[in-house]
């Protein structure tokens, strides 16, 4: 077992020329909706053992979520963290954990109005990351360039033309450099993506990438281009990482395309890596159909053009997000969305789950979850949460429900005109958690339930 830290118990652009790109009215949600076709693989080794999950409780994991606010209400580091989204982790050998943030506020918090707040235009960068202690404290903050002038830890370029061209990372795992070796290292997938102008208000995908950092020094020692999309149509490009996960003798790479910009169904793809390889393009393999279906070229082809959508959820309409995440729960594989396309227009608030015996689908689904609870003030600031994203490291399930519960961050942040808010409440920009109590399909009939007012 892994041993437990203190956690155990669309985004807002910052300032500047990106929050005047936010205030186009672009819903996060309708970034990405997800939708496909594909089916699972006949004798797949992640199937085994698999009876379906499901979330059949929650509760807000108040410890958590102090934490992480303690840490960004500290002004002993003037330039230091104050709030961030994209939220993701990883474990590392030593018992440390590697947070990972996309676009990140920094300088200080102020006491004002009965909320903490930030200056009016904060310092800001494109990305950052956190290291935690074992104990689950949080302990400092990754950067790039000088405490004077700090800058993304993922530095960004600019096209010809000079637009930016930035880098937001995904999930990361802790893995062996090479198959073989004793060494083990740290990749970041991260996501490249150039300012461009409506609809693409969250950037023009461009490729796929992975950073590695060195172990124990966390020292960033490159970046490797995986895939670089040839699609002229942006909204068909896929890009990889928003979920990643190691099981047997592969890590699974989840990732999506970008067509519900245009108001067109977007759709998720997965590849899978031999494990120590993630950073070799040449090993990466991407999901090309059910060979069942097509024997002639099904599976999984080493060609990332040939990657085929998988089915989440069943109609055009409805599926999840572009920033989903899975997790293996002993009794299958759990994918957590918001709920892109739901009927009843409640997508933007609430998370639901889909569950599969294969990383390739079909994902059965969607099942209720939760409606994450927002901050204080966040109704009158047309405040939503996002990015639901798995931390199963801080993480006992237990069986039939015991242990204390997957750990679910969300990020929080502002739709609409008053994109000033998450500088006056500082609550209204960082992620909050969950804990989520999860059994086999078969263990309750009825939907999740929760403390909190965590009934959905």
């Amino acid at each position: 077992m892994r041993r437990q830290g203190r956690f155990t118990s669309g985004r807002n652009r910052p300032g500047g020329p990106e929050g005047r790109r936010w205030r186009l009215g672009v819903g996060l949600v309708a970034v990405l909706v997800l939708l496909g076709v594909g089916l699972s693989v006949p004798g797949d080794e992640a199937t085994r053992g698999c009876s379906g999950a499901r979330v059949t409780g929650w509760r807000q994991d108040e410890r958590a979520t102090a934490e992480l606010a303690r840490y960004g209400n500290d002004n002993a580091r003037p330039d230091d963290w104050t709030g961030g989204d994209g939220t993701r982790s990883v474990r590392l050998p030593d018992g440390r954990t590697l947070w990972l943030f996309a676009d990140t506020f920094l300088d200080q918090v102020f006491d004002a109005g009965g909320y903490r707040s930030r200056r009016p235009d904060p310092v800001w960068v494109r990305n950052s990351a956190q290291v935690m202690s074992e104990d689950g404290r949080f302990e400092r903050t990754l950067l790039g360039g000088t405490d004077a002038r700090p800058a993304a830890l993922f530095g960004g370029t600019a096209t010809a033309d000079g637009r930016e061209v930035w880098r937001w990372p995904v999930q990361a795992v802790v893995e062996r450099r090479r198959p073989g070796a004793r060494e083990k290292v740290v990749r970041v997938l991260l996501w490249q993506r150039e300012a461009g102008s409506a609809p693409w208000v969250f950037g023009v995908p461009r490729a796929t990438e992975v950073a590695t950092f060195s172990l124990p020094e966390l020292r960033l020692e490159g970046i490797t281009t995986l895939d670089r999309p040839r699609r002229t149509d942006p909204e068909r490009r896929v890009l990889y990482g928003t979920s990643a996960l190691s099981r047997g003798r592969w890590t699974y790479v989840f990732g999506a395309d970008e067509g519900s910009v245009e108001g067109k169904a977007s759709r998720a793809h997965v590849a899978r890596v031999p494990r120590g390889e993630l950073d070799d393009p040449e090993a990466w393999q991407y999901w090309s159909g059910s060979p069942a279906v097509d024997p002639s070229g099904g599976g999984w082809r080493s060609e990332p053009a040939g990657s085929e959508p998988i089915l989440v959820g069943r109609t055009v309409q409805r599926g999840a997000t572009g920033t989903y995440t899975v997790v293996w729960h002993g009794a299958g594989w759990l994918l957590l969305t918001m709920d892109a396309g739901a009927p009843d227009g409640g997508g933007i608030t609430d998370v639901v789950s889909y569950w599969a015996c294969s990383p390739t689908g079909p994902w059965r689904g969607p099942h209720r979850v939760a409606k994450p609870p927002l901050p204080e003030g966040a109704g009158r600031s047309g405040a939503v949460p996002y990015n639901p994203q798995a931390h199963p490291e801080f993480s006992r399930p237990g069986e039939g429900g015991g242990g204390d519960g997957l750990l679910l961050s969300y990020d929080v942040n502002v739709l609409g005109p008053d994109t000033g808010a998450i500088q006056r409440n500082v609550a209204l920009y960082r992620p909050r958690f969950l804990r989520l109590d999860i059994e086999p399909t078969g263990a309750s009939a009825g939907g999740p339930t929760g403390a909190s007012a965590g009934r959905p």
